[in-house]
């Protein structure tokens, strides 16, 4: 074991100078330390109030009206407005509703109808920023995409290493859409893509591997999957909340995320969706329900979508876990919290993390499979041993709560709205004991 260091106290005085540090008030916590906030956050304090409200006045006395008098009919709009700045995105973009799985589902599909409507009409567009039309090749945010003359788009390519719904959902679009789906590492897109580019339709990659951590390159990533004349899909769960994203700046084209990691939404509340506001008149949504068309009350057997993100509505919302998602976003508005400083912190305490783990665990007894170069690791931090089920069941018994994933990883994830240094310190100690039992 490496010689202990004085990390008690090297935790205190990081945690003194941390200036989220009175973030952790706003949210229910006792004294396990919770480190698997990228399963489930935390509850903010203020949102069964909230909640509470919401059942007993606006459902229990204002009843149907809350639909318009309580604002319900324009949630989901209005919520991913305040998700937007989240993500790196300007308002209009993004729509809450539905789960994760599902949007991913929407998304892909409609990355690939709109790709082979470029091969078959000269891949006619607009410009990144939603003026002119645009032919020939799409580099970075505001270029083009490649048009018809070439090979039918019947590829899709997806993260080999996706967690599994994306894999099922990518699986399925390729048989509704007659593409054949290749799965491959991040790692291999750009090589791919100028292989066989030209038969590429869409690509749906994870910014941060949920088993690992990792954190891909979404710029570069991004501007080969735009130069090919593919359209890319970037799953967020993992992101979303806890990093710089910067969609609008990179020129993604559609995204997808969930909510209840580091967004505390709630077990289950809903997801959300981002169409680029100039592709949004061409979203040809696969789920075409009657909260996406034009005129919802007209009650039309004819389907006339939305303008807008509405186009990525489907049915009737869930009101309680949207209003839900939409109180535990105040802790980001009210404290005045920017994404930039959440990265911040979460990088130094997933530092500190390592450092304690060196410090306190036994060497060869566990391996860390997250990167280290910070432009390279999400906020979480994935330790490998081969008894990894076992010894997070001893964790948890001892108050330390993370998860474990097949086969072999122990998975922590720090929210650096409530998780502390102390804590860090601390889940190294405790781990270091397990291990040894």
């Amino acid at each position: 074991m490496s010689e202990p260091l004085d990390l008690k106290n090297a935790a205190e005085a990081l945690d003194a100078a941390d200036p989220l540090a009175a973030l952790r008030a706003r949210f229910v916590l006792d004294d396990v330390t919770y480190l698997d906030g990228n399963s489930l956050g935390a509850l903010p304090a203020h949102v069964p109030a909230r909640v509470a409200d919401v059942v007993r006045h606006q459902w229990g006395e204002l009843r149907i009206r809350s639909w318009e008098e309580s604002g319900w009919w324009t949630a989901p709009e209005r919520i991913g407005d305040r998700i937007a700045p989240l993500v790196g995105a300007a308002a209009g973009q993004v729509v809450v509703g539905d789960s994760t799985s599902v949007n991913v589902f929407k998304a892909l599909v409609a990355a690939v109808r709109m790709a082979q409507a470029d091969g078959a009409t000269g891949g006619t567009g607009t410009d990144g920023d939603g003026t002119g039309d645009r032919t020939g090749d799409r580099t970075g945010g505001g270029g083009d995409r490649t048009g018809g003359g070439g090979p039918v788009r019947d590829e899709i390519l997806v993260d080999a290493s996706t967690f599994p719904t994306d894999g099922y959902i990518a699986e399925s679009a390729a048989r509704m859409t007659g593409c054949t789906l290749r799965p491959l590492t991040p790692a291999e897109v750009p090589s791919v893509l100028a292989d066989r580019g030209d038969r590429v339709a869409a690509v749906l990659l994870n910014h941060v591997d949920y088993r690992t951590g990792r954190l891909h390159d979404l710029p570069a990533l991004t501007a080969a999957v735009r130069a090919a004349g593919a359209y890319v899909v970037w799953d967020l769960c993992h992101s979303a909340g806890a990093l710089p994203v910067g969609l609008d700046e990179h020129g993604v084209d559609l995204a997808v995320g969930c909510t209840y990691k580091y967004l505390n939404g709630g077990p289950g509340s809903p997801a959300f969706l981002y169409v680029r506001r100039d592709l949004q008149a061409r979203f040809d949504s696969p789920l075409p329900g009657w909260n996406s068309h034009a005129e919802p009350f007209g009650m039309r057997s004819a389907y006339a979508p939305a303008s807008g993100a509405a186009r990525g509505r489907v049915g009737t919302p869930d009101i309680l876990s949207l209003l839900a998602l939409e109180a535990a976003l105040d802790v980001w508005d009210e404290a005045g919290v920017s994404v930039a400083a959440v990265r911040t912190k979460s990088l130094a305490l997933t530092d500190f993390f390592l450092r304690c783990v060196e410090a306190y665990v036994p060497d060869g007894r566990v391996e860390s499979v997250t990167p280290r170069a910070h432009a390279e690791r999400g906020s979480q931090v994935a330790l490998r041993c081969d008894d990894a089920g076992d010894v997070m069941k001893r964790l948890i018994e001892r108050g330390v709560v993370g998860d474990y994933r097949a086969p072999d990883v122990l998975r922590f994830g720090f929210t650096p709205l409530y998780v502390g240094f102390a804590d860090v310190e601390r889940a190294a100690r405790v781990l270091a004991r397990a291990l040894a039992d």
